[in-house]
């Protein structure tokens, strides 16, 4: 595991209540250091980016994870925002969700996504995931500094 001299971030937008206090846990019990912070949906994912509305004060996340199937904006809309954006389309973007249709999948890649999971249905699965982001994103790759804006 390697120490960062800076801090990482995670920003999760998941609708679904059971869905984000279960990938919670999961980091948790996969020790993640980094800070968890969630939205409920593409629009909520925006506001917090641009720092609108509740989120003045909210940080850069190092990572998004998103899901894809969410209310008013969902994660294909707010993917096509984020990677169109110049100060956010080097964030990298994890998909989270429930969808496993191909269109979906090839769709995410050609907006920019970097990596696409589906969801599990056991937590031990899910468990398995978290590690292996946290083990990856967190602690192997190179991440953009979050507290630079």
């Amino acid at each position: 595991m390697t120490n960062k001299p800076y801090n990482t971030s995670i920003l999760i937008a998941e609708d679904d209540a059971d869905d984000r206090m279960l990938i919670e846990q999961a980091f948790r019990e996969c020790n993640l250091k980094s800070e968890l912070y969630f939205v409920e949906d593409g629009e909520e994912l925006m506001d917090y980016l641009y720092q609108r509305e509740n989120y003045t004060a909210a940080i850069r996340p190092s990572l998004i994870i998103l899901d894809l199937n969410m209310p008013r904006k969902n994660g294909i809309q707010a993917l096509r925002e984020i990677k169109a954006n110049e100060q956010f389309r080097q964030i990298p973007v994890v998909v989270l969700t429930t969808s496993t249709a191909e269109e979906d999948i090839l769709r995410t890649y050609d907006l920019g996504v970097s990596s696409y999971i589906s969801k599990p249905f056991d937590f031990s699965t899910l468990l398995d995931i978290t590690t292996t982001i946290k083990k990856y994103w967190i602690d192997t790759v190179s991440l953009p500094d979050d507290s630079i804006r």
